[in-house]
């Protein structure tokens, strides 16, 4: 039975990042991975799905200068497309178990599951550790309707070979969204099916409705206020909601995801958890104080992202050594992609909702500044959300840079910088940075 100061449980982001650091500290430490080494976000999340969104921008831009200076807009072949992404995604498995090998990381492949607070199994192997660290992450949600083996996932529209003519979305997220996107401009005919009128509650309601708008102008149809009860196959999938039918070639559950938790056997080492994930304190330590947890698996309100997995697997790694002081987490910004970006920073949507009295607002229209005028960006826009002193507390962009205009504004708003001091820098012109100083 081989024995480690650490064992971390996930090899993602969090827990890969997590196990380098501990090492440096001089531990004896292990991870241990039952699904593809590397994770989600590199293997069939985040990474992959930004591969296929290049496709989509470079199409995008050039469809947004027809009569411009070009006269036609360029055809995504889906299979070159789906090689390139490949190209990087089928190197991440072995890549990352070279690296633990050459950081001296010991590395077991299969499900882990708690016997006791300092003994685990994996592939009928017993593992001791003076304690653990649990990242396994998340997975996409499962709608419990009839016919529910049929629904597909984003990891399924990730590993396709050809892309179906008809594609239908239920749930109405940042995923559905983003895949929605690269399956248009790939030519398949897209629908977004959803149970109520309000997709991607957590952005402002107006920038939200405006990227619906312009993804209806390329052709996406969205199906607001349908309860989808069942899935059907004959010929085609068909998709039955109370007084709704759809017939897809194929049919993407995008309705949420849920943590991976179910094998760890927690109740066996005191570990409490609930729908959401673990349940952990201020520290990332659970409920047995030899046993943390970071990254998607956590019951938290902090957005699951890959960046915030990194900020909490370099906070655990120091409380894992003893560091006693909480975690502080920074504003975190979160975008939907696509080649109209929605970005947003401050407080959320549901804090703002609380005493919505407190709170005014001002939309600019941001399409005939020089910055977006030179891209065609007709849609761009931007949402400021000032308290009762006129303080910025959140902002919302919709544009095709709206990634790079969110990073900018969360330095400002971090280190809570006056229009005088933003005007002190000279930023490149023309770039969204140098509009900084007419935001703040």
């Amino acid at each position: 039975m081989e024995k480690y100061d650490v064992v971390v449980i996930g090899s993602g982001p969090a827990g890969n990042s997590a196990a380098y650091s501990l090492k440096e500290q001089g531990k004896k430490v292990a991870i241990i991975e039952s699904d593809l080494w590397g994770g989600t976000c590199p293997n069939r999340g985040c990474d992959p799905k930004k591969m296929l969104l290049s496709g989509v921008e470079a199409k995008k831009r050039i469809e947004t200068m027809i009569g411009k200076g070009f006269e036609q807009t360029p055809e995504i072949i889906w299979e070159e497309l789906m090689a390139f992404k490949q190209s990087y995604t089928d190197t991440v498995p072995e890549n990352t178990k070279k690296g633990l090998a050459a950081a001296k990381i010991d590395f077991f492949y299969g499900q882990a599951s708690f016997i006791d607070t300092n003994h685990i199994t994996v592939d009928q192997e017993i593992v001791a550790a003076d304690q653990f660290l649990i990242a396994t992450g998340q997975r996409p949600a499962v709608l419990p309707i009839d016919g529910q083996d049929l629904l597909q996932s984003s990891t399924d529209f990730l590993e396709l070979e050809h892309l179906p003519e008809k594609i239908a979305f239920i749930g109405a997220g940042y995923i559905a969204f983003e895949l929605a996107m690269i399956a248009n401009a790939a030519g398949s005919e897209v629908h977004i099916i959803h149970h109520n009128e309000r997709p991607l509650k957590e952005f402002d309601q107006e920038l939200v409705m405006a990227l619906v708008e312009h993804m209806k102008s390329a052709g996406i149809q969205f199906h607001f206020n349908v309860d989808t009860k069942a899935v059907e196959h004959l010929q085609q999938y068909r998709i039955i909601g109370e007084a709704f039918e759809l017939s897809a070639d194929m049919v993407i559950g995008a309705t949420g995801r849920i943590p991976n938790i179910e094998e760890l056997n927690l109740e066996n080492a005191g570990v409490a958890y609930d729908k959401k994930g673990i349940k952990v304190d201020n520290q990332l330590r659970t409920t047995q104080r030899t046993i943390f947890a970071c990254g998607d698996v956590l019951s938290k309100t902090q957005p699951k992202l890959t960046p915030v997995a990194g900020f909490e697997a370099s906070y655990v790694a120091k409380a894992l050594n003893g560091e006693t002081a909480a975690i502080n987490y920074p504003l975190i910004p979160t975008i939907v992609f696509g080649d109209q970006r929605l970005a947003r920073i401050g407080l959320s949507e549901k804090e703002l909702a609380v005493h919505p009295e407190r709170y005014h607002a001002q939309t600019i229209d941001l399409s005939s500044w020089y910055t977006y005028r030179r891209l065609n960006d007709q849609g761009a826009k931007i949402k400021l959300i000032y308290d009762e002193t006129d303080t910025i507390v959140a902002i919302t962009c919709l544009s095709q840079v709206a990634d790079e205009v969110i990073n900018y504004l969360l330095i400002v708003l971090t280190k809570k910088m006056t229009h005088e001091e933003v005007e002190k820098y000279i930023f490149a012109y023309p770039s969204p940075a140098s509009d900084l100083s007419y935001f703040i």
